[in-house]
């Protein structure tokens, strides 16, 4: 792999402690496989607007567009508005820089216990259309303060944003057990989610090996809690996918351990990698975070870059911890500190004999 420059923003609250540990599994990874990972921190996030008004420089994007990815932390503080704060950080990076596929894996580790008595064997992917969608900035609020106050928000799909998440999602499911599940709401919601519906039978007719299947969101929330084992790769709306991949982690135990990737497949600009988790300012600062989601979203990152030996051992170097249940953090039921965590992670990072001999 060649060297890979990668801009860092923490951001706000446990964001601060948990991308410290991220990059102590990402140095260990790089010494193991003999990577040249090369890190600029950014200090952006509501610190920086506290002392300049902004949540990034003006110049912000021009100064982060020539990275390779970009490992960020976690957004939002209460001195500054969610929509602040969202929609002058993170949605420009997400739009500017077409990472229109938000890639976030659901998965069950043994030694984490799941809220299900009998949950099965949950693995599965969620591929949430990240650009468009629900999240559009078409809208606005009229006579406010009156009682004709009014408010519109307008959800915006297109033939090209939905088929080319679509497509990323039936080639992801072709890699695994060729099954997809999309998300809908036809029933209720009249102009755009048929219009879905109509697009991802379409996509589907390409692949042919594919089993899918369609659930209204409502009911598919359902079986992600009945028989969450049931799922391998499941497409949603932007709005659809968000609530979704929240969900999916929950059932697993915590989504302290949920990463994500805000993938521009093409790789025209940067793609960024962050856990799904918030910034959580009530427990900021405590060293009590769970880091998993953090060093995971680590491991999808140097899988984008092509370290794929790496990414797989900080995976099993996850699992190894997780299932000794020696190190887990208090959403997991432990008493571990997020440093210690992050530094167990570290230490159990090893090379398979096989890779020793591919790397000489």
């Amino acid at each position: 792999m060649p060297a890979a420059r990668i801009a860092v923003i923490e951001g706000d609250g446990i964001g601060k402690e948990v991308v410290p540990e991220g990059r102590k599994v990402l140095d260990a990874a790089a010494r193991l496989f003999g990577l040249d990972l090369r890190f600029d921190d950014f200090d952006w996030g509501c610190d920086h607007h506290a002392r300049h008004g902004r949540m990034m420089p003006e110049d912000g994007l021009d100064r982060i567009a020539g990275h390779d990815v970009i490992f960020l932390g976690a957004i939002g503080w209460p001195t500054v508005s969610d929509v602040e704060s969202l929609w002058t950080l993170l949605m420009p990076i997400r739009r500017n820089f077409q990472q229109y596929v938000n890639l976030r894996p659901v998965r069950l580790f043994e030694g984490v216990p799941s809220v299900l008595s009998a949950p099965g064997p949950i693995d599965f992917m969620i591929v949430r259309e990240n650009n468009e969608g629900e999240y559009s900035e078409i809208g606005g609020r009229m006579f406010p303060g009156t009682d004709q106050e009014m408010v519109i928000q307008n959800t915006v799909l297109t033939r090209f944003g939905c088929d080319r998440v679509m497509r990323f999602a039936f080639d992801l499911a072709m890699k695994r057990k060729r099954r997809l599940t999309s998300a809908t709401k036809s029933n209720g919601i009249i102009h755009t989610m048929p219009f879905w519906d109509e697009r991802f039978r379409a996509v589907a007719g390409d692949y042919p090996q594919v089993a899918t299947e369609q659930y209204h969101i409502d009911i598919l929330t359902a079986h992600f809690v009945r028989r969450p084992a049931s799922f391998d790769v499941v497409v949603a709306s932007n709005l659809f996918g968000d609530i979704l991949s929240d969900l999916g982690p929950a059932v697993t135990g915590t989504i302290g351990i949920a990463p994500s990737g805000n993938l521009n497949p093409e790789r025209r600009f940067p793609s960024m990698f962050e856990p799904v988790h918030g910034s959580a300012p009530d427990i900021a600062g405590q060293n009590i975070a769970n880091p998993i989601g953090q060093i995971w979203s680590g491991a999808m990152m140097l899988e984008h870059l092509g370290a794929t030996d790496a990414a797989a051992a900080i995976v099993t170097a996850i699992e190894r911890v997780l299932a000794s249940g020696e190190n887990l953090t208090r959403d997991m039921g432990g008493t571990a500190s997020t440093t210690s965590l992050g530094q167990a992670v570290a230490d159990a990072l090893s090379v398979h004999p096989a890779e020793v001999r591919r790397h000489g």
